[in-house]
């Protein structure tokens, strides 16, 4: 995979950079999308494939991206096709961290030490091309605005910003609840039929613990609009608390 264009956890990540506070928005769901779009990227690098809810590795083939190809190696490792809920859901490292350090190699994005309190140190992020992070946004206003399908790459974008609960940041207030609606339908054109974007959202409802408890997959399609608002349930316990998201 070349490095011409950025992959989609790398744009949800932008997007949800704040750049007046410098942080991310919905850091508690963020992780969960961050491992829902590297299974996307995946998918649109030829690496996995759907199979029911299920995801099945076809070509364990590095793709050239160090943070792709850590998660692709786990689920080869797996050895048999794994529910995107169960791997959404896995306890893992914070996404978002990794991810952050990942793109201020990649120069896409500048670390500022600080200090909370004038004590606690901290760290705030700035993107190093806001023209990028515009046009990136600017795919998605086109999609709402025009009706136009758009993409697979943006369809999958705005189907995980949607899950992640993103649209409040985007698109804020009364004025932008169109946009949001409109942000939630795009889930529609995702090149995986939302099978993941579905996956992040069941994560946040607590879906995981209810199937080990022997519940059972749920089969059949599901509207994007018969889902309860990102982030309304909470993120699985122990969520940053393991290693799949190293490097």
């Amino acid at each position: 995979m070349g490095r011409s264009r950025r992959t989609i956890p790398e744009e949800l990540l932008l997007l949800a950079l704040d750049p007046a506070t410098g942080t991310t928005a919905q850091p508690q769901t963020l992780d969960l999308g961050l491992a829902g779009a590297q299974l996307v990227e995946l998918a649109l690098a030829g690496r996995i494939v759907p199979d029911g809810d299920r995801i099945a590795v076809v070509l364990p083939r590095p793709t050239g991206d160090p943070t792709l190809d850590h998660a692709l190696e786990l689920l080869r490792r797996r050895g048999s096709p794994v529910r995107a809920v169960h791997w959404i859901g896995g306890p893992r490292l914070g996404l978002r961290q990794t991810y952050l350090a990942h793109l201020e190699r990649c120069g896409m994005v500048t670390a500022v030490p600080g200090q909370v309190c004038g004590v606690l140190p901290t760290t705030r992020y700035q993107a190093s091309d806001e023209c990028t992070n515009n046009a990136i946004k600017q795919r998605l206003d086109t999609a709402i605005k025009t009706g136009v399908p758009p993409d697979p790459r943006t369809a999958a974008l705005a189907a995980l910003a949607h899950s992640v609960g993103l649209g409040k940041h985007l698109y804020p207030g009364n004025e932008g609840r169109s946009s949001r609606s409109r942000l939630r339908d795009l889930i529609r054109y995702d090149p995986l039929n939302g099978m993941v974007a579905h996956a992040v959202m069941d994560v946040q409802n607590g879906l995981p613990a209810q199937a080990q408890r022997g519940a059972g997959s749920r089969t059949g399609s599901r509207a994007a609009g018969g889902r309860a608002p990102a982030g309304q349930g909470a993120a699985p316990a122990g969520h940053d608390m393991a290693q799949a998201g190293a490097l």
